[in-house]
């Protein structure tokens, strides 16, 4: 365990938002849990930090940042055709995706290239590339906050959903993820229903295989979203809407060309699409916009505020309102 107070979160955040917190607690391995208890910490104001890569930091926290840095990735179990992984949460996630490539485990190629922490993964139930987390996590292991008792969630009880779960509503707050064990398959199972990426292999000549499908995944990420060593930003800032059946067949006999991916919940919409309709494209206010690849993508080109973050994003959502009549939400969490 590493406490250091009154530092700058700048290098713990992929938006490079330069702010300051009262204490932050690095975590290095499974003994520093129960120091945390002993300590207390929990009975104070507290944020848990993953990566730093879906998060905005509108001010200075006032209080303690833990951020986990444990790592540790083995096979609890084999059958004929599944294999279950167990990660520690502070493993890097794309670490993770490493490990699954090169070992032949299917199941997370199509998430490649994502930034952030295991242990972030089934809070926001990432996804991309016409896959999501939850489609091969087993279960997730974590101390319960308010009494320090151990938890383990199977996939069924974590209340997956788009880009949401448990650990965003009703247990909100109250979970420090430790571990997430992963339910991944032994033989091929690809998941290429997501176009521009089946489009990308074809017309690659290549054999099928999971380093191409990562790889593939990777180029098509790198070719749309920015490299966040180098620009500001936390990937997709909002997420995308989806609207009724009926709301949707209104909608386009108001505007033909509007991108649509029919799901059980009802016509999934591009939010990208509705933000460069609105202009955004050619909207710059400081060292703010949205980047020129991809328009869910907020940026900070240099030395942006939270706060003036934040602000830009909201005029996006009150001008899609305004266009389209539909709320986008963001998708990154705001922190203050």
């Amino acid at each position: 365990m590493h406490i250091h107070n009154n530092i700058s979160l700048k290098p713990f955040n992929t938006f490079a938002i330069d702010c300051q917190c009262q204490k932050l607690i690095e975590i290095d391995n499974n003994e520093d849990f129960e120091q945390l208890f002993l300590q207390e910490v929990f009975n104070d104001k507290f944020f848990i930090l993953g990566g730093g890569s879906n998060v905005l930091f509108i001010n200075d926290f006032e209080g303690t940042i833990l951020h986990l840095k444990t790592k540790g990735i083995e096979i609890i179990n084999k059958t004929d055709e599944d294999v279950y992984v167990r990660a520690a949460g502070g493993e890097i996630w794309d670490d993770f995706v490493d490990f699954c490539v090169k070992n032949g485990f299917y199941g997370v190629e199509n998430l490649a290239g994502i930034p952030g922490l295991v242990g972030s993964c089934p809070v926001q139930n990432i996804g991309a590339y016409g896959a999501e987390v939850k489609d091969v996590i087993y279960q997730v292991e974590g101390f319960h906050l308010p009494d320090g008792k151990t938890f383990v969630l199977y996939n069924e009880e974590c209340q997956f959903a788009y880009r949401d779960s448990i650990f965003k509503n009703g247990l909100k707050g109250q979970c420090l993820i430790s571990h997430v064990v992963f339910k991944l398959s032994k033989n091929a199972n690809y998941q290429l229903n997501y176009k521009q990426l089946a489009d990308e292999l074809e017309h690659s000549g290549k054999e099928l295989s999971l380093p191409l499908i990562a790889e593939t995944v990777v180029k098509i990420r790198n070719s749309k979203l920015p490299d966040i060593t180098k620009i500001g930003c936390a990937g997709s800032f909002f997420k995308n809407p989806v609207i009724s059946h009926a709301e949707f067949e209104q909608l386009s006999s108001k505007f033909k060309d509007i991108v649509h991916h029919p799901t059980a919940e009802g016509e999934k919409l591009a939010a990208g699409q509705l933000i460069e309709l609105c202009g955004w494209k050619q909207r710059r206010i400081g060292d703010v916009s949205v980047y020129p690849n991809q328009a869910l993508v907020i940026v900070n080109w240099g030395n942006a505020k939270g706060c003036e973050v934040l602000d830009y994003s909201r005029q996006i959502i009150n001008s899609v309102k305004e266009k389209f009549g539909v709320t986008i939400e963001a998708e990154v969490r705001i922190v203050g």
